[in-house]
């Protein structure tokens, strides 16, 4: 069994679509990458930080999902990091109302000590220093490191967020991001040079219209799967991320072919994420449910054709 490190943000999420409102619910990115994790057969920890206000039963989900807590610190007299949007009528962009990073503000992370041998490091969208902390601490270099980052750390921490591009294996983020990593309106283009400045293997993403995996010469494009309903995107990428890199973990298998089948993993899990609010659909979802919209992708994507 696969070991998988996942560093990112355990939050309270306040929501607003065309669709409802949520209060204060379960969110942020260590959450959605943990719980599509949850869906392979890996051994798998978050390392966060929460307040004495984030409740037990909010911890006991990370356990029940086999997800490993001991890097989750708990601040006493800390309050939990707060973010609150409001979502316009196409859902494609939203406006944030508040964001409260409190504990976050001074995040330390610290791997657990079983998990420093972890074969797969998932990085979720934190400061660069967070990022090339919990790389600092690990007993050799994991099989795969995979960080996300956006356009806030190019801004303002550019020359630590290319010294984390310059260690790690692949990198997720998504169009206008790359756009404007690399001045690059090709996103072909952007990816060559994005690889330049270290990863191997880039990843675009483009929300509903898919994502695209670059290696060298190399291109793979997996659609996002049309659906009937959108209630919530929150944590759709973040879920891509978990199932991307829950499926390499799990494997083992560090190709390009395999990088691809862990893209249209990630497209499927997140195709369930925006069915519900916040983490709803994710906590309930079952393994024929997956594998049945697995069949989907594999119908959606697979053709005959003759060549004469």
């Amino acid at each position: 069994m696969g070991k998988l490190l996942i560093v990112g943000s355990v939050a309270f999420d306040d929501i607003e679509t065309p669709f409802g409102k949520s209060d204060k619910i379960l969110g942020g990115a260590g959450t959605f990458i943990g719980l599509a994790a949850s869906q392979f057969k890996v051994e798998s920890a978050v390392v966060s930080v929460v307040g004495e206000d984030f409740p037990q039963e909010y911890l006991d989900i990370f356990t029940a999902h086999n997800i490993d807590i001991s890097g989750i610190e708990v601040v006493k007299g800390g309050k939990t990091f707060y973010w609150k949007g409001k979502y316009h009528n196409d859902l494609n962009s939203r406006d944030t109302l508040v964001t409260e990073l409190n504990t976050m503000a001074d995040f330390n992370p610290i791997v657990p000590d079983n998990f420093k041998d972890a074969d797969v490091v998932m990085l979720g969208n934190l400061h660069p220093n967070i990022q090339l902390g919990v790389i600092a601490q690990m007993k050799e270099r994991p099989k795969l490191i995979i960080a996300d980052t956006m356009n806030f750390w190019m801004d303002n921490t550019w020359d630590e967020l290319m010294e984390v591009i310059a260690k790690i294996d692949v990198i997720t983020i998504n169009d206008e991001e790359a756009r404007q990593m690399t001045n690059e309106y090709s996103l072909v283009k952007a990816a060559a040079k994005i690889q330049e400045m270290g990863p191997k293997y880039v990843v675009i993403k483009k929300g509903e219209h898919g994502a695209l995996l670059f290696h060298k010469e190399h291109v793979f494009f997996a659609p996002a799967l049309p659906l009937e309903e959108v209630f919530d995107p929150t944590g759709a990428g973040d879920t891509f991320a978990g199932g991307f890199a829950g499926y390499l973990a799990e494997s083992k298998n560090i190709s390009f072919e395999s990088l691809k089948n862990a893209i249209i993993h990630g497209s499927n899990l997140a195709s369930f994420c925006v069915e519900r609010f916040g983490t709803e659909r994710m906590l309930e979802l079952e393994k024929q449910q997956v594998e049945r919209r697995l069949m989907q992708f594999k119908e959606l994507t697979q053709f005959n054709i003759e060549l004469t």
